[in-house]
């Protein structure tokens, strides 16, 4: 059978304390609901259903997916009016997953059982036993431990508020049962609202198989309803991503202390230092060593790169072997060869440097094109922008930047030339050239300092 998935995300979530829709606050860089739209498409469903509602505009334009549609629940009146809304996008011979964009964390694997486990004609269920089921769907079972019922807390009696096995939401059913049940559901209950719920007891009434079964972790069907609640999913999808990081052979000095808010791809034998932030799609070689305290954005580290601490490196490539910091700013565009030192205090953006060259310290790199083991003296800027427009330096193999200098582009300095320190070079240099544009120095004899003047 084809598989379709609905998610449920009209909600406001108040408790947020938000303008903005809850399904689009994020978890590890990502929205809630795209998190859940990832999951469902890795299941290749025949579409998803998205059930929109408070700041629907921003939420259709946040998030991203090849198999979407879009319905508006315009009147809040429960889980099961939610679903009904997406009657239209359900065939009756399909298998169709309910979901929800406040429950980012749920896993493939679980969503697999959960799909294997509903028949052709027929109802699963995740459900979940906990030590403090205070406010969750109860599950009723008969004798024969078969479930007939869920029962909500509100509407629950004493005895069944006892029972420590609850209704995560997520439901598999056959699409011929949700067009007959859903439009039958009522709502005479404590909240006067139709209840997803309802159609496992309209199951037992009719003989319909119900199945249950239960994810790996509670982190799973944790539902975010506040800030606090997304703090406490966001620390453990952290600390499942260093566990597995860990497995692989990658050192963390701590596992509580590494964010990964992207794709990341990293070698064994890496070692990562405390507060080291990933973000988009990020590989590492191995034998890479990152300190503290950096930020890694859609970059690739080559074997033996090491980055000192608090450094920052956006849409770069860095071949191995290369040095970059303490307190680097490696920007978009930046290509470093095998072995290049960029030391403390420099930024580069949209510039190639060659093997082996250094920018020790406190220095500008911006569209440039660098040669093989050149070095570049402290103080050295690139001036690349008129206020208009960017121009390019070209500084050849071997090139030796004496520190101060301004190169005024577009400029070219040769292979093996050499600029004095202090120096405004705004004329190409050749091959073996030395240039120096500096002042005349002048030191005056029989010179006063000034004094201050005393104020009345």
């Amino acid at each position: 059978m084809t598989i379709s998935a609905v998610i449920l995300a009209a909600g406001k979530g108040t408790r947020m304390k938000s303008t903005r829709a809850k399904v689009l606050h994020k978890l590890a860089g990502k929205p809630l609901l795209q998190h859940v739209v990832d999951t469902a498409e890795m299941l290749a469903p025949r579409n998803i259903t998205v059930i929109y509602g408070h700041d629907g505009e921003a939420v259709q334009s946040g998030i991203e997916g090849d198999t979407l549609c879009w319905i508006e629940q315009k009147d809040q009146k429960g889980t099961g009016h939610a679903v009904a809304q997406a009657l239209p996008n359900i065939k009756a011979d399909e298998k169709v997953l309910i979901l929800y964009g406040d429950v980012p964390l749920i896993s493939k694997a679980s969503l697999d059982e959960l799909i294997a486990l509903c028949p052709e004609q027929g109802v699963s269920l995740l459900t979940i036993k906990l030590p403090n089921p205070s406010g969750y769907g109860r599950i009723i079972r008969n004798q024969e431990n078969q479930v007939i019922g869920i029962v909500e807390q509100k509407d629950a009696n004493a005895e069944q508020l006892l029972i420590d096995e609850i209704n995560t939401g997520i439901f598999c059913v056959t699409g011929s049962l949700l067009q007959r049940w859903l439009p039958s559901l009522e709502n005479n209950n404590a909240q006067g609202e139709y209840y997803l719920t309802d159609i496992i007891a309209l199951a037992a009434k009719e003989d319909v198989p119900v199945f249950a079964c239960h994810p790996e972790s509670a982190e799973e069907v944790e539902g975010i309803n506040n800030r606090r609640q997304l703090a406490h999913l966001e620390r453990a999808y952290q600390l499942n991503v260093a566990n597995e990081l860990m497995d692989a052979g990658v050192t963390l000095s701590d596992p509580t202390r590494l964010d990964v808010r992207g794709n990341v791809s990293i070698a064994s034998d890496v070692e990562i230092d405390i507060n080291v932030i990933f973000e988009g799609t990020v590989e590492v070689a191995t034998g890479v060593v990152i300190g503290p305290n950096c930020v890694l954005k859609n970059c690739s580290l080559g074997e033996g790169v090491v980055i000192k601490a608090n450094t920052v490196i956006e849409d770069a490539v860095i071949e191995k072997d290369c040095v970059i910091g303490p307190f680097a700013r490696i920007r978009p565009k930046t290509v470093l060869a095998e072995g290049v030192k960029i030391g403390n205090f420099v930024e580069t953006k949209k510039s190639n440097i060659g093997k082996g060259s250094k920018v020790s310290h406190l220095s500008y790199i911006g569209d440039a094109e660098i040669g093989e083991n050149a070095n570049i003296g402290a103080g050295t800027i690139t001036c690349n922008y008129d206020g208009v427009n960017k121009f390019k330096t070209e500084i050849g193999d071997g090139a030796f930047i004496g520190s101060n200098t301004c190169l005024i582009a577009p400029v070219k300095v040769g292979v093996n030339a050499t600029t004095g320190a202090g120096s405004a070079i705004n004329k190409d240099v050749a091959d073996n050239q030395l240039s120096i544009a500096r002042g005349k120095q002048r030191n005056i004899e029989s010179w006063k300092r000034p004094q201050k003047i005393k104020q009345d």
